[in-house]
């Protein structure tokens, strides 16, 4: 028999592919909610991770529009007009639901976005809240129970609100159906985190983080909000001292107890700041206590005394001379100037 009269060999089974799918192709309907002055970056930073991991699977497997009050314009906290979608009225059907919150966070007439909220919850609607989102689902009695997180110059209004709050200082919180986040660009971490999760994969998240050029933070990254970040300090022992420092604001400490703590004498601890800071161990500490002051002044309704008390101050005039040095205004004329801008 010839080679062509041989019957032809039938073509080897392929082998099912062992790999798994980036996206089992369930779609996700997100929609977010803007109100007036909310933050643009926030926004974008939770929208574009949702934008490419569509990009990367090739179809639309997460579903996003954009929400108001009354389906009109809203103005972000840059004076950038956005177009929306639909209003809080209209009847669709949402798996998630983030509040892009504003800044200053407003106190009144939110009633019917905390009943919507509420409405959405019932639903079981997954809800989260960007930036100052948080405080709204707070209102809304949505996080109780729940671990929670905000932007940390808000963190004194929520506990002031709401002192039972599991509150921490990380970056994002996921707890069950409760997306809160910090704000800035941590929400590319959150969403991250999110399409990493059926339906999506690790390997998903993977990649739309490397189009982002953005590396991968855990929920436990804590917000930087000290001092030492604000100068670009470097050394341990005066990271740990600064440390220590934000976290006796109320209660101060000396220098030497500083000093004891870190196993170095005054003098050591006293040049480390000098060269590194320019400034002494003393100075840093007040500025410390005095950018706390001001986070208190702008962000809630206590009174001067109740803030120099809560700063470590002897009394209302010694803060108000230091505030006035430091900040070349009076702490009553920096609070009222902040909120006749906001």
């Amino acid at each position: 028999m010839s080679e062509n009269d041989r019957p032809a060999r039938p073509a080897p089974a392929k082998k099912p592919s062992t790999r798994k799918p980036v996206h089992d192709l369930r779609v996700q309907h997100f929609g977010f909610l803007l109100l007036n002055n909310f933050s643009l970056i926030a926004l974008g930073a939770a929208v574009d991770p949702l934008r490419i991991a569509n990009q990367v699977v090739g179809q639309t497997v997460y579903r996003y529009v954009l929400l108001s009050v009354d389906g009109g314009p809203v103005v972000s906290s840059d004076g950038i007009q956005l177009s929306v979608n639909h209003a809080l009225a209209d009847k669709i059907h949402f798996d998630t639901i983030f509040v892009v919150g504003p800044n200053p966070i407003p106190t009144r007439g939110i009633g019917g976005i905390l009943d919507w909220l509420r409405r959405q919850a019932n639903a079981g609607v997954a809800l989260g809240g960007l930036d100052t989102g948080s405080y709204f689902l707070a209102r809304a009695g949505l996080l109780n129970g729940h671990r929670c997180t905000i932007h940390w110059e808000d963190r004194d209004v929520i506990l002031e609100y709401f002192p039972q709050l599991v509150l921490s200082n990380r970056i994002y919180e996921i707890d069950r159906q409760r997306y809160t986040c910090s704000g800035g660009i941590a929400p590319i971490d959150l969403m991250s985190r999110l399409i990493s999760q059926p339906p999506g994969s690790e390997e998903l998240a993977a990649r739309v983080l490397e189009l982002l050029l953005a590396d991968r933070r855990g929920h436990d990254q804590q917000q930087r909000m000290s001092l030492r970040h604000y100068r670009g300090a470097e050394h341990t022992r005066l990271e740990e001292a600064l440390h220590l420092m934000e976290s006796n604001v109320e209660e101060t400490l000396a220098v030497e107890e500083i000093a004891n703590y870190l196993r170095v004498s005054s003098r050591q601890l006293e040049r480390w700041f000098k060269a590194r800071m320019g400034k002494t161990p003393v100075q840093a500490y007040q500025e410390i206590r005095l950018l706390r002051a001001r986070q208190l002044l702008y962000r809630t309704g206590q009174s001067l005394s109740e803030i120099c008390n809560n700063t470590g101050f002897a009394s209302t005039t010694s803060f108000s001379n230091a505030y006035k040095r430091q900040f070349g205004i009076s702490p009553i004329a920096d609070r009222r100037r902040y909120h006749n801008a906001a």
